[in-house]
């Protein structure tokens, strides 16, 4: 089973920076994490960067859709926007376990899968796991790093997740909290497979998922948790 940091910094460092963003990462380390969470997107010229929203409005000083943009054109109007590589090389200086999770935008899953996969097999050393949401970009991914660690990422344990979980070759689970009950920890215990909820963001929550037996937590408060 898969060894877990208990606390990870959700989308970097949570509230305690911006999201996704090299100051979140330091911001963690300064909160005492071990291990971080970001979400990883394309640009319009295939490059990886830290991006959660289909659009650049809500999280930068740029305005526009991710995929529409190249990165010379998002750096010129927010230079604070880490590409994958920054972010790995600062996860790697400050040792912080990671989870690099794959968020494709609409039509580009294989692809997103593809780039990242190839680009963590070239350069990360594999402190972490890779998940995502979307099965297709997970797949792609896993094609590319045959020897790295995966976690199945869904709302809510489906029923077929076995079948799931084997396809991918994931060692763990992450899912929502709101959804982790008795039932659902018994028969991931049962299985042998190690499981860790978001978002959690107060400590009698955290509190509640531990005594379930979750392996770890993502959460927007570090400093409460």
């Amino acid at each position: 089973m898969i060894r877990y940091p208990r606390i990870i910094a959700h989308r970097c460092g949570g509230h305690l920076a911006m999201e996704n963003s090299i100051a979140g990462l330091l911001a963690a380390k300064h909160a005492g994490c071990r291990a971080v969470e970001f979400d990883v997107m394309l640009t319009r010229d295939a490059v990886p960067i830290l991006m959660h929203d289909a659009t650049l409005d809500r999280t930068t000083r740029c305005q526009g859709v991710v995929a529409d943009m190249t990165l010379a054109e998002i750096r010129a109007c927010d230079a604070r926007v880490p590409t994958l590589g920054e972010a790995i090389g600062m996860c790697e200086r400050l040792g912080l376990w990671a989870n690099v999770e794959l968020k494709p935008a609409t039509g580009r899953a294989t692809e997103t899968g593809a780039v990242v996969g190839r680009w963590l097999a070239r350069h990360w050393h594999g402190n972490g796991v890779v998940s995502s949401f979307s099965e297709d970009a997970a797949a792609r991914a896993r094609h590319e790093l045959p020897n790295a660690a995966f976690a199945l990422l869904c709302d809510r344990l489906p029923e077929d997740w076995q079948a799931r979980r084997e396809r991918l070759g994931a060692v763990a689970v992450h899912l929502n909290a709101a959804h982790a009950d008795e039932a659902m920890a018994h028969d991931l215990a049962s299985a042998g497979i190690a499981w860790a909820a978001w978002t959690v963001n107060d400590a009698a929550l955290a509190q509640r998922m531990f005594s379930l037996g979750a392996a770890a937590i993502f959460t927007d408060r570090p400093d409460l948790c």
